[in-house]
């Protein structure tokens, strides 16, 4: 199913909203003083790398983990703005993001995204795929974030639990499709 097109002028909003966070890379191995960080890696049963590549970068993977997804463009690139949501109905939560990095190398594909205002947390995510030479794929969530909202910090651990329980569903998701 290809993913809803976010509005222009939706879309605009966004790609001027600053991130919520200051700006450290997941990858820089620096992380902004109270945040939480994880680290979660899996090797997928499934062997085909490019239709993994296509269910990450295509936002499919997010669809697949239960969000609904509104993006910029229909694939992950530098600059792509997406507005997720989990939940049903006017109660269901927003989850804006901007992609502030993709990763494109031989053997390895992925992207990072962090937080727009609105977003529950505060943070960066990073999704990678490796390509192992035995042919086997290993799918790496790695992050940073620190709740943003007032029910976010009122959830302390519960909010943490939340955040874990989605990591898990996309390490899933990616392995169903």
């Amino acid at each position: 199913m290809p993913v809803h097109l976010l509005r222009q002028d939706a879309a605009a909003g966004l790609r001027a909203a600053p991130l919520s966070y200051a700006t450290t890379r997941t990858g820089a191995g620096r992380f902004p003083t109270g945040s939480r960080r994880f680290h979660v890696t899996t090797r997928l049963r499934r062997r085909d790398f490019d239709a993994a590549v296509q269910d990450l970068m295509g936002w499919r993977m997010h669809e697949m983990a239960g969000l609904r997804v509104h993006a910029s463009d229909a694939t992950a690139q530098v600059g792509t703005v997406v507005v997720m949501r989990l939940g049903l109905g006017p109660m269901s939560l927003r989850i804006p993001c901007r992609v502030v990095e993709v990763f494109d190398e031989p053997g390895r594909r992925g992207f990072a995204y962090g937080t727009l205002p609105g977003h529950p947390e505060s943070g960066e995510e990073r999704f990678v795929l490796d390509h192992d030479s035995d042919g086997a794929i290993q799918f790496t969530v790695t992050g940073f974030s620190r709740p943003a909202s007032f029910l976010a910090r009122l959830g302390g651990p519960i909010s943490r639990t939340a955040q874990d329980w989605m990591t898990q569903r996309y390490l899933a998701a990616l392995d169903r499709l």
